[in-house]
C-alpha cells in the first residue's frame, strides 16, 4: 500500500519542477512519521501505521497543483499540529543561521535577535558564548520537511511541493532578472562557508571541548552519586548496625531528629536524583545518539525529587524551631583563699571516657560506670576576668537550645558537670555528660566557665588550661612553655611574675607603647626574637633630643648607644 501511495504521488508530480527533491522530502517525512509510530524495538510497520501516515500527509489524488494556481487548496482534511521546531536557517544567515532560526521559532524578526546578542557581547562576552553554544546544539534545516517544521508549517505533500516550487521559482526569477553576479557571489560565499571556514573550526574545537567537559561531568557526578548512595544505604540500614558504629561518633549528613532510615531515603532522593541527571547530561555530551530514559522515568524522578526536597525543607524548618531559644543555668562559687595564697588552676580528664587531657571531642556516644548510655563532650571553655569583689569567684554556665525557653532551660539543667576545690587548688573537669537522646534533640550544649580575679590575686595555671582558655589576650596571655609560672592580677591585666625576662620585657614594652601613644613627640620601636631571647629596642626622646638603641640577650643588656637628635 505504501508503494502504491508513492507511485500515485509520482504520477501527480509528473509535470512538476523538482520532482526528485519533492519525492525525497516526502519519503523522509513518511519515514519520520513511521518511526514515531513505533512502540517496540521490533521495527515492524502494520497497515494501521501506514493509514495514519497517509492521513497526515494527504491523498495525492484529492488535489492537483499546476503552475498557474499553486496556491489553491482542496477539501481534504489532514492532521495539522503546526508545532515549530528549532533549527538553524543557513539560507538567511550571516554566520551560522542561529539568529534566523530563533526568529522563526519565536515569530520575531531575526534583526532583533542579532541586536540582542550583540548587546550581550558587552556583558563579559555572554553573547558570543551563547551564540557558540546555540550553534552547537541547534541542527541546521537542510531538508524541505525541516524547513517547514522550522516555520511551523504542516509537513504535507502539498506544502512540500509548494516549498520546492518556491525555491525553484526564486532561482529562476533571479536568472531572468540578470542577477547573475549577485547570485554568483552568494554561491561563492556559501561555498566558502561550507568548505571549512573559521566557523567550522570553532565548531570542531567546541565539540572536542564538549567531549572533555562531558567526561569531566560524568566522572565527578559518578563519584558523588556513589558516595551519596553508599551513605544513604548505611543510614537506611543503620538499625541493623552495632551500637559502636561510626554513626555514633559523627553527625549525620542532615542532622535532623527524624529516624535515620528516613533521613537516608530523603538524602538519596534529594541529592542523588540531581546527580543522576547530571550524569545523563555528561553522557549525552559524550554520546551523540544516547537513548533517552523516557518521559515517564523523567517525570517520576522529578516528582520524587520535589517531594524529598520539600520534606527536607519542612524538617529543616522544624529543626530550626527546636533551636529557637537559648537556655542557661548558672552556678556561682566563691573561693575562700588567704590573701597571699596562690590560686592553682587545673583541668582534669576522666580516663574512663578519654585518656587525653587535650581532648577535642564535640560529642560522642559512650557509657558511664553504671552501663547507662550517655553523651560525652569536651565543649568546655574558661575565661579569666577582672572584678572589684574582695575575693575571687567563678561562675559555671550550662548552655543549651530548645523550642521554648522552658524546654531550653530543662536541657541545660540535664548537663552534668563537676569541679573540685581543695584548699587553694581549683580543678575543673575537661568534659561534661548529658542524656544520650538529649543530644539528638539539641546539639549545642556547652559549658562556659568565668573565673573572676580581684586585683592582687596570685594565679598559677596548669599547662592543661591552655587547651580550654578563651580569655582576652590583652588581659591574660598564658605562657604555654611551662606550668610553673605565677601571674598577678593587676589593674587591667594578669602579669607574669617569674616568666623569662624577655617576656616581661615584652609586656613592659607594650605598657610603654600604650603610654607613648599619648605623646606625639616620642616613639619606641622594638624587635623581639623570642627563640634566641634577643631584644632590639630603639627609643626616641624628643624632649631631651636623645635616641637610645639597646640590645639585650637572655635578659642582660649587651649593647647600648645614646645619640643626640638634631632639633631641626
Amino acid at each position: 500500500k505504501l508503494s502504491r501511495y508513492f507511485d500515485a504521488i509520482k504520477r501527480t508530480l509528473s509535470n512538476s519542477k523538482g520532482q526528485d527533491e519533492i519525492m525525497k522530502d516526502i519519503e523522509m517525512r513518511v519515514a519520520e512519521l513511521l518511526q514515531e509510530k513505533q512502540q517496540s524495538d521490533k521495527h515492524v510497520v502494520n497497515i494501521d501505521d501506514v493509514d495514519a501516515v497517509i492521513t497526515v500527509m494527504g491523498q495525492p489524488e484529492d488535489y492537483r497543483i499546476d503552475e498557474e494556481n499553486s496556491e489553491s487548496t482542496t477539501g481534504f482534511s489532514t492532521k495539522n499540529n503546526n508545532v515549530k521546531k528549532l533549527y538553524r536557517d543557513k539560507e538567511s544567515s550571516l554566520i551560522g543561521g542561529v539568529c534566523a532560526g530563533l526568529g522563526h521559532y519565536f515569530g520575531i524578526d531575526k534583526v532583533w535577535i542579532r541586536i540582542f546578542l550583540f548587546l550581550l557581547v558587552w556583558f563579559w562576552g555572554t553573547g558570543v558564548l551563547a551564540y557558540i553554544i546555540l550553534w552547537i546544539v541547534m541542527p541546521e534545516a537542510t531538508t524541505t520537511s525541516e524547513k517547514l517544521e522550522m516555520t511551523g508549517s504542516p509537513v504535507t505533500i502539498l506544502n512540500i511541493e509548494k516549498k520546492v516550487r518556491e525555491e525553484f521559482d526564486s532561482v529562476s526569477q533571479k536568472f531572468k532578472n540578470g542577477e547573475f553576479d549577485e547570485l554568483g557571489n552568494k554561491i561563492k560565499l556559501g561555498a566558502s562557508r561550507v568548505s571549512g571556514n573559521l566557523g567550522d573550526v570553532i565548531v570542531s574545537i567546541f565539540k572536542v571541548f564538549a567531549k572533555f567537559l562531558g567526561g569531566l561531568v560524568v566522572l565527578i557526578s559518578a563519584i558523588l552519586l556513589v558516595a551519596v548512595c553508599v551513605t544513604s544505604i548505611i543510614m537506611i540500614f543503620s538499625t541493623a548496625l552495632p551500637n559502636n558504629t561510626i554513626l555514633n561518633y559523627f553527625h549525620t549528613p542532615i542532622g535532623l531528629e527524624t529516624p535515620l532510615w528516613m533521613q537516608g531515603i530523603l538524602f538519596l532522593f534529594a541529592f542523588g536524583i540531581p546527580l543522576f541527571f547530571l550524569l545523563i547530561l555528561g553522557l549525552k555530551l559524550l554520546i551523540t545518539n544516547l537513548k533517552s530514559i523516557g518521559n515517564i522515568a523523567k517525570y517520576t524522578l522529578l516528582a520524587l525529587w520535589i517531594i524529598a526536597t520539600s520534606l527536607l525543607v519542612l524538617l529543616g524548618i522544624n529543626e530550626a524551631s527546636q533551636r529557637a531559644f537559648d537556655g542557661k543555668v548558672v552556678q556561682k562559687q566563691e573561693l575562700n583563699i588567704k590573701q597571699n595564697d596562690t590560686l592553682i588552676l587545673k583541668f582534669k580528664n576522666n580516663d574512663f571516657y578519654d585518656k587525653k587531657i587535650d581532648g577535642n571531642v564535640d560529642y560522642k556516644i559512650s557509657q558511664d560506670e553504671n552501663g547507662k548510655t550517655v553523651l560525652y563532650s569536651n565543649n568546655v571553655s574558661i575565661e579569666l576576668l577582672k572584678t572589684d569583689a574582695a575575693k575571687p569567684y567563678f561562675e559555671i554556665e550550662k548552655l543549651a537550645e530548645g523550642k521554648t525557653m522552658f524546654d531550653a532551660k530543662q536541657k541545660a539543667e540535664k548537663i552534668r558537670y563537676n569541679f573540685t576545690i581543695k584548699d587553694n587548688v581549683l580543678i575543673f573537669d575537661n568534659y561534661f555528660l548529658t542524656d544520650f537522646m538529649q543530644q539528638f534533640r539539641n546539639r549545642n550544649q556547652k559549658v562556659e566557665i568565668f573565673l573572676y580575679l580581684p586585683k592582687g590575686t596570685f594565679l598559677k595555671p596548669d599547662a592543661s588550661v591552655q587547651n580550654y582558655d578563651d580569655s582576652d589576650d590583652d588581659y591574660f596571655n598564658l605562657h604555654f612553655s611551662d606550668d610553673k609560672f605565677v601571674y598577678k592580677a593587676e589593674e587591667n591585666k594578669l602579669k607574669c611574675l617569674n616568666c623569662p625576662n624577655y617576656e616581661n620585657e615584652f609586656n613592659d614594652v607594650n605598657s610603654v607603647n600604650d603610654s607613648l601613644n599619648e605623646i606625639n613627640n616620642d616613639s619606641t620601636s622594638t624587635l623581639i626574637l623570642n627563640e634566641d631571647r634577643i631584644i632590639i629596642k630603639k627609643s626616641i626622646d624628643r624632649k631631651n633630643n636623645k635616641e637610645t638603641k639597646t640590645i639585650k640577650v637572655n635578659g642582660k643588656e649587651f649593647f647600648r648607644v645614646e645619640t643626640e637628635i638634631n632639633k631641626n
